[in-house]
């Protein structure tokens, strides 16, 4: 499975030597090898809420635990398959996940449906891997929430990672497709509320929530990007790993211009961004560029009202640990478009996850309650 990374890597030979040092550094997270897994009988699937094993690298070897007890809900697995087109072979299948509360809906969501919000997972990640981690089932029970978790194919990319970098699906190609296609199928299945649908995810994850949104704006109340990279960049695999390293800003604008100018009627996209400020894999750069794209797409006035907020680390408590933070707000009108976290020491992991699981970092702020509390003022 290694093999493609490797041949990319000689590749680079030719490469200047900034290039170089770039790719060495991220090949190390993107390419490294899994350690190989004992083999488990697989049971079948159910609808009761499960967890998978850990499969996945981490950064950090994730520390033995007692496996929390999962939200009282659904945990529902199926497929999003596309029609084929006459005369043509079936498509790619999407795997997915989906979680639906236990807890009853009030009389507003049996009159409407319930919110529904998509989560994309990053590299190296599975689906029930990220609900564990960032533990949004749970906070999706309380609030009434059903959670949808697309899965990247092993198939389709051999670590998980979705391309967001890739040109055609930046522009509303390749997973695009699937991820809607499987959002339309759980909307027509369930009771599901058309005005308030939302969509997020991290690093990778993140990347193709932002391009999903932007390319179908009509579907999504809000949008949440923790640790992403900007829209636009890429095009390639060392493209993206400079991406991630440095941004791009030469495509900051001309990437939000493009959009706006296939869709001239594009509606206001609430958005919130979170990042780790110590990130070293998809670096601060990339929030900043990505602020830059929000006001812009947005197309928020100069007189754009700007508040900011500082979280210090005992906010949480002395037995909690925390990290300081920072939040700004851009609001036009009573609008709140636009909502930025800056998160101190925080590195390439879900802010207040599940530390025994990749990518996750124990310490609040809880990035899975910020993104509810954010979405919870936005309305299609």
């Amino acid at each position: 499975m290694v093999k493609p990374a490797t041949t990319w890597l000689r590749g680079l030979l030719r490469a200047g030597k900034a290039q170089q040092r770039t790719a060495r550094k991220l090949a190390k997270v993107l390419f490294a090898p899994v350690p190989a897994q004992p083999k488990t009988k697989r049971k079948p699937a159910s609808t009761t809420a499960t967890q998978s094993t850990l499969k996945s690298r981490s950064t950090s070897a994730p520390r033995a635990r007692r496996k929390a007890p999962p939200a009282p809900g659904k945990w529902l697995a199926s497929h999003y398959m596309p029609l084929p087109e006459l005369g043509t072979l079936p498509g790619r299948r999407l795997p997915y996940f989906l979680y639906i509360p236990q807890r009853e809906p009030s009389a507003a969501m049996l009159a409407r449906g319930r919110p529904l919000l998509v989560m994309l997972h990053g590299c190296e990640q599975s689906a029930t891997q990220f609900a564990e981690g960032t533990r949004m089932n749970k906070l999706a029970e309380r609030k009434g929430y059903a959670v949808l978790y697309p899965q990247q194919s092993l198939r389709a990319q051999a670590r998980r990672c979705w391309k967001w970098y890739d040109k055609l699906t930046q522009e509303g190609g390749g997973d695009v497709r699937l991820i809607i296609g499987a959002i339309e199928q759980v909307a027509a299945r369930y009771a599901i509320d058309r005005a308030r649908i939302y969509i997020c995810g991290i690093s990778a994850g993140a990347g193709m929530a932002h391009i999903v949104a932007l390319n179908h704006p009509q579907l999504f109340a809000a949008v949440g990007l923790h640790s992403g990279p900007m829209f636009g960049g890429g095009h390639n695999l060392i493209g993206a790993l400079n991406v991630m390293q440095h941004g791009a800003a030469t495509r900051a604008d001309a990437a939000i211009d493009e959009v706006l100018g296939r869709q001239p009627g594009f509606p206001r996209l609430p958005m919130m961004l979170l990042q780790g400020q110590a990130d070293q894999v998809v670096r601060p750069v990339n929030q900043d560029q990505l602020v830059r794209q929000a006001l812009r797409l947005n197309r928020m006035p100069a007189d754009t009202r700007v508040t900011v907020q500082g979280v210090p680390a005992s906010a949480a408590g002395s037995r909690t640990p925390a990290h300081a933070y920072a939040v700004q707000d851009y609001q036009v009108g009573k609008a709140l478009l636009l909502r930025v976290a800056q998160i101190e020491h925080l590195g390439h992991a879900w802010s207040g996850g599940d530390p025994s699981l990749p990518f996750n970092d124990k310490a609040r702020p809880d990035a899975s309650k910020l993104l509810l509390d954010f979405f919870a003022g936005q309305r299609r």
